[in-house]
């Protein structure tokens, strides 16, 4: 406990607790007036709006995914399994060149969506799809393990009583994947707050358009601003706490249910 709670003190508490000591070198009219600028205030929303919605559809098609890795045997599946994890491996620039450089103006796919008035580079839509890109092994790779423990004889019990296949899906196998749901989709969701290197690349860095939070606190430190990036720093981290905080008891409370539905 002691060589745990050392580790976990050097490697994450005293890092947290100074940004909160470096912004409380800021008075309270300052530290409002910085996190609360309008400049600030679209990075929130920018940020969490993109993170949100990136970690809802990779939750969506990682189950899909995850499910046909574990119940499906096909030509060349070992090599789709292998690129699920290419994101893990891929570093992070190198992911936003890429993606960059396919959806740009010019790209393979960019050019066919330009004519239909879809521009995916330089927009929240093509930071989405960075967060697609890179969220996704979170999700699948957390609900393997317990798609591949599922009881099949439970299905083909409610199969035979009449139940249909999305009667089956619905009430037997969805309760038992929704906890590694949740937590798949909380580390999608934490990751997309965070990330940075890919997204620089392909968002065009525009304040108040296209600016996420990790890049407004980097401008601020290359402008010797530490007490307005530490402050910045603090209250989305405040915010990315509370929200997961929130997913974490939902899966808690659904757990609980799921465990007394059993009993």
């Amino acid at each position: 406990m002691g060589v745990t709670l050392l580790y976990m003190s050097l490697v994450v508490l005293i890092p947290l607790s100074m940004v909160a000591f470096k912004t409380a070198t800021l008075t309270p009219a300052q530290f409002w007036q910085t996190v609360t600028s309008a400049r600030a205030m679209a990075a929130y929303r920018l940020s969490l709006g993109v993170a949100f919605v990136a970690a809802l559809l990779n939750a969506l098609f990682g189950v899909v995914v995850a499910w046909v890795l574990v119940r499906y045997q096909f030509p060349g599946k070992r090599l789709i399994d292998g690129l699920v994890d290419l994101p893990f491996a891929l570093p992070t620039a190198v992911a936003g060149i890429a993606l960059a450089s396919l959806y740009g103006p010019h790209g393979w796919i960019g050019r066919w969506l330009m004519p239909l008035g879809i521009k995916v580079a330089y927009t929240s839509l093509g930071i989405t799809v960075v967060l697609l890109f890179i969220g996704l092994p979170f999700v699948v790779r957390t609900l393997e393990p317990v798609i591949q423990d599922l009881d099949r004889a439970v299905e083909e019990a409610a199969a035979s009583l009449g139940a249909s296949r999305w009667d089956s899906l619905r009430r037997v196998v969805f309760p038992e994947m929704m906890p590694a749901l949740l937590t798949g989709f909380a580390l999608a969701f934490a990751r997309g707050l965070g990330e940075y290197g890919s997204v620089v690349f392909i968002s065009g860095n525009m304040p108040m358009k296209t600016e996420i939070v990790p890049l407004l606190i980097m401008i601020k430190l290359e402008q010797f601003d530490y007490a307005s990036a530490t402050a910045i720093a603090l209250v989305f981290l405040l915010i990315s706490f509370a929200l997961l905080l929130l997913i974490n008891v939902l899966q808690w409370r659904r757990s609980l249910a799921a465990r007394s539905g059993a009993e």
